[in-house]
């Protein structure tokens, strides 16, 4: 059995048990998991196996790549400027990037970026990797690029291009890279180990994702075998040209080895985030109130309109219902969290972290082992736990 260390306050020893579940019947490797109430931890757990190729174990510091979980992370960044007056999430976006403002872009605001809406999911031609990793070629493309429809007629997942073009609009008002300001701005004060951009010096804590084998070849599953409910999506990812791959496919080559140092050391705001649960469930914890040293990030205002939802039904490149605020995903029926409230970020492959102002909680879930799709109940299990401690 896995050995799991940390502390559980009274009332929440069921998260434990779901975590070590976790470890025993839902194949996680290497895992934590972080929960604050009221700006207080209740629950910060560890366990497993960091790295299975040489046996190092899960220590209380362990980092953990996020994948989208970091979108979370730099809309943060957003709304702390437009809390100080910097930037105007509903003004045009080529008000502070006036390069942006070509091929039907012009009257997209900084807010749609945030909520999915302004259609530029795609770059064509794809990027080079090593001018992605760098930084000013991914958004020159991106300020070229065409959206894929009528920005504000429809939201669709910017699940790669999400970080450059948010990321693009804090540097351009901040004078500094997301990277550097969330380590100055939001990391520094709170005190969190979160990385958007890692240090050579914390390479030796980062834990290594371990990627199973696919079961199912998608490319190769007949259409009417598959549940009614997934066919469309299923159809779109068996197909090269479509939506739902070229969102995913804007570096050349379209795979990113996030394992690799040089992929962690960049600055990649909507997928390469680093650190641990403790970190985004206090960073979460801060949206929402004063965590334990009096250190508050949002105001009320501000949270109300980072949460305000402003997109939602199926969505046009993952053609799953979602709801989006400005930045955080919204609880939809298949994902409750626990409350209608909260509001956060899940990643590939499982993490997950939120906040729910009703019941004054923060949540932070990092693990290493990627599993993909419905069959991953892992975060589920924990937020369910979650739940019946506050019932």
């Amino acid at each position: 059995m896995t050995t799991i260390n940390g502390e559980v306050a009274v009332g929440f020893e069921g998260v434990r048990e779901a975590f070590a579940a976790n470890f025993e019947q839902r194949g996680d490797v290497g895992a934590a998991v972080c929960v604050y109430r009221d700006g207080r931890p209740v629950v910060d757990l560890w366990g497993g196996v960091a790295d299975p190729e040489t046996g190092r174990g899960w220590e209380r510091d362990t980092l953990q790549l996020v994948y989208s979980a970091t979108k979370g992370a730099t809309a943060t960044m957003a709304h702390l400027l437009a809390q100080r007056g910097e930037l105007n999430l509903d003004a045009p976006v080529a008000d502070y990037w006036p390069e942006f403002g070509v091929n039907g872009k012009a009257g997209i605001p900084v807010r749609w970026l945030l909520s999915h809406r302004a259609g530029v999911v795609t770059v064509e031609p794809p990027v080079p990797l090593e001018g992605a990793l760098g930084w000013d070629a991914m958004v020159a493309a991106l300020a070229a690029q065409r959206p894929a429809w009528e920005p504000g007629t429809a939201h669709g997942y910017h699940g790669r291009t999400f970080g450059w073009l948010v990321g693009e609009v804090i540097r351009r008002v901040s004078g500094r890279t997301p990277g550097r300001f969330f380590a100055e701005e939001i990391a520094g004060p709170l005190g969190l180990d979160f990385f958007i951009g890692l240090p050579a010096a914390e390479r030796g804590r980062v834990s290594r994702m371990v990627y199973p084998k696919a079961e199912v070849d998608l490319s190769t599953v007949p259409l009417e075998v598959v549940p009614a409910e997934a066919r469309e999506l299923v159809a779109a990812l068996q197909d090269p040209d479509s939506l739902s791959n070229r969102a995913f496919a804007v570096t050349d080559p379209a795979e990113i080895d996030f394992n690799s140092a040089e992929v962690q050391a960049a600055e990649i705001p909507a997928s390469n985030g680093i650190g641990t649960a403790r970190g985004l469930a206090r960073m979460y914890a801060s949206l929402i109130g004063e965590v334990e040293d009096g250190v508050r990030l949002f105001t009320p205002e501000t949270l109300a309109s980072a949460t305000a939802e402003q997109a939602g039904g199926v969505d046009k490149v993952i053609m799953m219902p979602i709801r989006f605020g400005s930045g955080y995903m919204l609880p939809v029926e298949t994902n409750p969290l626990t409350g209608p409230r909260a509001f956060g970020h899940p990643g590939r492959g499982g993490s997950l972290a939120f906040a729910d102002p009703e019941h004054g909680i923060a949540f932070g879930y990092v693990m290493n082992s990627i599993v993909e799709g419905a069959e991953d109940t892992r975060a589920s299990a924990l937020v369910d736990a979650v739940r019946e401690s506050l019932a």
